[in-house]
């Protein structure tokens, strides 16, 4: 009898935790011994090969507070053109530090051209920790990856047995291993043993539905996040604003308020060409527009998070400065 063909499936390392080295097993937290390449990686996770035929692929050896923008233009760059290099697989994984995982993922999620699923995965224990996280993590990752009920889910992030959305999951905890949360709107799925379930599907546009295009040589405007609190005043505007900001992201009191301090900064700013965009410290909730608080001319992000609202308005701002076209993205995307 001939054995069955495992599904095809690339694995793109760029390092974190789940490819780091403690010095011994209780090195679970304060690690710093290396990290390794996607070979030496999955030579120590040999049940990946019980899923799929694996493909393995480099980006690097990186931290993920050390991934930015520049990382992310290349690595969907990198992820765009394997897809056109092996036009036969099912998926494709990318290991991740799980510091910036979120934001790498909802940048994939806004730019990569791809059906397949893409899941960006990580590890709160290194790879040599007792008990670590990281070997069951990257075996559910390629089981999501290869399923057959998994096409057009855009990018999804799978930790702790959960499969969440790109967009909406957020990192909750520091060393917990359940870390990882959709806070509002719950989990798309399970990695279950028996199978990989589904219970909801993402709504809003991704991937190869979105209006961006990432080439080689694209440049993501400077946007930065002002946070909100008690007494905040007008420095950091006025500093983010000089330095070259393009956009701001104002991490608001909810329901979406600057403080009275912040007003005259944010209205200088729009005046000058600058998108504000509100979001709220609570870090979970929609924004909504309130007439009578809220400077003219600023935006609202919908339920996104301070972090996922820069990325979204990076990207608009490489294809338009009009305010109604980008509040348009930010209710479909």
């Amino acid at each position: 009898m001939d054995t069955p063909t495992l599904p095809k499936v690339i694995i793109l390392t760029t390092g974190g935790t789940i490819a780091s080295l403690g010095v011994n097993t209780l090195d679970i937290f304060d690690y710093n011994s290396g990290m390794l390449n996607a070979d030496a990686l999955l030579a120590r996770i040999p049940e990946v090969k019980m899923f799929v035929d694996p493909i393995l692929e480099d980006y690097g050896k990186l931290p993920s507070h050390a991934i930015g923008p520049k990382d992310w233009v290349q690595l969907v760059g990198q992820i765009n053109s394997l897809h056109d290099r092996y036009t036969d697989i099912a998926g494709v994984v990318v290991t991740h530090g799980t510091a910036t995982l979120e934001e790498t993922a909802y940048f994939l999620h806004l730019t990569a051209k791809l059906t397949v699923p893409i899941v960006v995965v990580g590890a709160q224990r290194p790879i040599t920790g007792i008990s670590s996280d990281g070997p069951l993590n990257l075996v559910n990752a390629v089981r999501v990856a290869a399923a057959n009920n998994m096409q057009d889910m855009g990018v999804m992030v799978v930790m702790n047995d959960e499969i969440h959305c790109a967009r909406d999951v957020s990192k909750r905890s520091v060393f917990r291993l359940n870390a990882f949360e959709t806070s509002d709107l719950g989990v798309l799925g399970h990695t279950d043993p028996d199978r990989i379930e589904v219970y909801r599907r993402p709504t809003r546009k991704h991937t190869n539905q979105t209006p961006f295009s990432i080439i080689p040589e694209t440049k993501l405007p400077r946007v930065d996040i002002v946070a909100g609190y008690a007494g905040a005043d007008d420095v950091a505007i006025n500093s983010l604003v000089e330095a070259g900001a393009k956009g701001l992201i104002l991490e608001t009191h909810p329901p979406g308020i600057e403080t009275p301090e912040q007003t005259h900064a944010v209205q200088s700013a729009i005046q000058m060409g600058v998108v504000v965009v509100y979001t709220t410290r609570a870090g979970r909730g929609k924004i909504l527009p309130l007439s009578n608080q809220q400077v003219p001319g600023c935006l609202t992000a919908d339920n996104l998070t301070s972090q996922k609202a820069r990325v979204l308005l990076m990207l608009a701002l490489t294809k338009t400065t009009h305010l109604t076209e980008i509040a348009k993205l930010f209710r479909e995307l």
